[in-house]
């Protein structure tokens, strides 16, 4: 077991650069936030919904999911999402990731690296209620953290995507609820910013259109 112990404790000490790798979000007090930061909120988030979404979950699971799914950027780093928006980028990303998992299973060993490793393509692969619950919880937080940032720190893209969060749950009523909720606290936010959401809502028709 004390060699088992050795490598949980290399990975957890990995870990800690989560704490320190940072995301493109911003803080309300001005900061950056981390990706150790996210998935803290992610959990809670899926905590204190677990009772009101349509079907029963496996919170435990659920729970494993969002604590290993950025795992991955230890080795990886955290690509924001508006920089992969090309099949090459996509491809190249997913290659990253996909050698930081295996990485990851074999310093953990068969046991625990298998079933970490298992846990990270149900997150990817969103095959069971769990995953799709978790992967919701992942867009919200983003959001939801934007909202709390200043406008300023806003890109366009992000203008867009607070009116593409029903893509990711439309299957569950009360995540597509809480979806409404954080998307009106963003187009107030756009709009006491002097931003017009009719021309965000235009410009994204127009690429909807060009796909």
């Amino acid at each position: 077991m004390k060699s088992e112990l050795k490598s949980i404790l290399e990975v957890i000490t990995l870990a800690e650069k989560l704490k320190c790798e940072m995301r493109h979000s911003w803080m309300s007090d001005g900061r950056q936030e981390s990706v150790a930061e996210h998935t803290w909120r992610m959990a809670l988030m899926a905590v204190l919904l677990e009772p009101y979404l349509d079907e029963e979950v496996d919170t435990a699971r659920m729970l494993k999911m969002i604590l290993i799914h950025d795992l991955v950027e230890i080795e990886a780093g955290d690509i924001p999402a508006f920089q992969v928006l090309t099949d090459e980028a996509k491809a190249l990303k997913q290659q990253k990731e996909l050698k930081a998992i295996e990485n990851l299973r074999e310093k953990l060993g068969n046991g625990i690296g298998q079933h970490v490793y298992e846990l990270w393509h149900e997150f990817e692969e969103r095959y069971t209620y769990e995953a799709k619950v978790a992967n919701a919880l992942d867009k919200l937080e983003v959001r939801l953290q934007h909202n709390h940032a200043d406008i300023a720190t806003w890109l366009e893209v992000e203008q867009e995507n607070v009116f593409k969060m029903g893509d990711h749950t439309g299957f569950d009523s009360c995540l597509d609820q809480l979806k409404d909720l954080i998307q009106e606290q963003a187009v107030q936010k756009m709009e006491k910013a002097g931003i017009s959401t009719t021309t965000v809502l235009a410009r994204l028709a127009s690429q909807n259109a060009l796909a």
